[in-house]
């Protein structure tokens, strides 16, 4: 019987909201909005929930719409700003 050893995930080191963070090599905005929502997003953009999300995502200063964010690969150095909108007065 052969030992199984932890496979190693490269990960890439980007800026989340001011706070360094480290992702799997060859992760999506979407993932990443996965994480951090802790819901499930489909490629669209959208939560399988059909719950809004209220999320907006810049990466290095350019809004990443939606619809391309399964599409947005993270990459070393990127600088990303979540932006979740609240209701209220």
């Amino acid at each position: 019987m052969t030992e199984s050893r932890p496979i190693y995930v490269p990960a890439s080191a980007i800026t989340v909201n001011g706070t360094e963070q480290n992702v799997r090599r060859g992760s999506t905005v979407t993932d990443l909005v996965a994480e951090i929502t802790g819901r499930h997003i489909a490629a669209d953009g959208h939560a399988t929930d059909k719950q809004g999300l209220g999320v907006a995502v810049a990466r290095n200063r350019e809004v990443v719409p939606r619809s391309q964010w399964s599409g947005t690969v993270l990459t070393a150095g990127d600088d990303i700003e979540i932006v979740t909108a609240v209701q209220g007065g």
